[in-house]
């Protein structure tokens, strides 16, 4: 690392060692000029926690796989409330680890790889951005699991940048998400097996940090492979949502609200021709069914996982992502594996519907839509006797 790169964060470093030479306990807040921000967490002079961040439910649902892989973070439902809080996701460990969900050791690497991803991310800002800290002195997290110095992760954080910036990555974000652009061109240069791994996960719904987990790799070595893929163009990174946790329903009527909503089937339409969502929207609901629309590719995972619909109409032909491979994303998460997904298509082929088939989906539905083809579609797949969501026959008859 250059003198120059060291003095882009001068003040960070010199900040981090204030607060340890001080013994301080509070927060503190980092904010650069792109508007992401930081929160650590000090106790003593140590730190306990780290949030903020571009991915903060990503990170969390990363660390858990990796380090917790007994819990199913897709059963897990916060509150509207729990979800203001900025430590959510640390109070979401002392929950499982007051219900003997998780043990200690595991919550300390939790807790170390979080603030060593965050600390690499502030690394990676203030070289390109400025920065701002602010110390609050409030005491937030009562009863800290983990006491870690910050030398420790300045000095892991300094060894990681420059590894990362002498392999060329430098303007490599690792939390944006590599996109086959040029698939014929690719198959020229790689053997089949290696071109096939690539179409499975080069589809721009995992980030670099992502692609790590699954490959067991660190995110260094994922990120070198791709590198001269990026530069010749055949794969682009793209930035893509994070993907919150469900959120409970924690209105003062509560009870009654949910058993209302229960059941009333809500019915999710993905599909990015704003005709065809409004058409959907008006059969359904005028059946006395709820609706949601999704235009958006990349956003239709988590709006799934927040909304939790009992049923899915998913298009086929999509930019950015197809149904095909929505369909495989979907079928991955635990609480979707039994959720009907129906495909809309114009192009009813036998190829389609052993691809849609393979890719997990339940039925398909041709276009143009019709009232009668879609309501039979949601009963003969919202009345089955394994259903947990039944129509009732007002709704149905409406």
């Amino acid at each position: 690392m250059t003198q120059e790169e060291l003095m882009l964060s001068n003040n960070l470093l010199n900040e981090f060692k204030t607060c340890t030479q001080l013994q301080y306990s509070g927060n503190l807040n980092i904010k650069s000029s792109k508007g992401n921000q930081w929160n650590f967490y000090y106790r003593l002079g140590r730190i306990v926690w780290a949030t903020g961040g571009i991915h903060p439910f990503r990170r969390w649902r990363r660390q858990m796989a990796q380090n917790c892989p007994q819990i199913d973070v897709d059963k897990i439902r916060l509150s509207a409330k729990e979800l203001e809080l900025d430590y959510w996701d640390y109070r979401l460990l002392e929950i499982l680890y007051k219900k003997q969900k998780i043990q200690r050791e595991q919550i300390n690497t939790v807790v170390e790889n979080t603030i060593a991803e965050l600390f690499f991310d502030l690394a990676q800002e203030a070289h390109f951005t400025s920065v701002t800290c602010h110390r609050s002195q409030q005491v937030i997290l009562e009863m800290p699991m983990s006491f870690t110095s910050a030398d420790i992760f300045l000095t892991q954080m300094q060894e990681s940048w420059r590894l990362w910036s002498d392999a060329g990555l430098a303007n490599i974000y690792p939390d944006l998400a590599p996109i086959l652009r040029k698939p014929e061109q690719l198959k020229q240069l790689v053997n089949p097996s290696v071109y096939n791994n690539f179409v499975n996960f080069i589809n721009g719904n995992y980030t670099l940090r992502d692609l790590a987990i699954k490959m067991k790799q660190n995110v260094l070595p994922v990120g070198r492979s791709l590198l001269p893929y990026i530069l010749k163009g055949i794969i682009e990174l793209v930035e893509v949502p994070d993907l919150p946790l469900a959120v409970l329903d924690t209105t003062q009527n509560h009870t009654v609200a949910k058993s209302k909503s229960a059941s009333i089937p809500l019915i999710a339409c993905i599909d990015d021709s704003p005709q065809v969502c409004k058409i959907m929207e008006e059969i359904i609901t005028s059946n006395g069914l709820r609706f949601i629309k999704i235009q958006d590719a990349v956003q239709a995972l988590p709006i799934l996982i927040q909304n939790q619909p009992d049923l899915i109409f998913l298009d086929l032909i999509m930019p950015v992502a197809s149904g095909y491979e929505i369909c495989t994303q979907v079928r991955r998460i635990s609480s979707f594996v039994q959720t009907p997904v129906i495909i809309l298509t114009g192009n009813d082929s036998l190829l389609d519907r052993v691809r849609a088939k393979v890719a997990g989906s339940t039925d398909f539905l041709t276009k143009p839509v019709a009232s009668d083809k879609v309501m039979s579609m949601i009963r003969k797949y919202l009345q089955t006797p394994n259903s947990s969501v039944k129509l009732s026959a007002s709704a149905v008859e409406k």
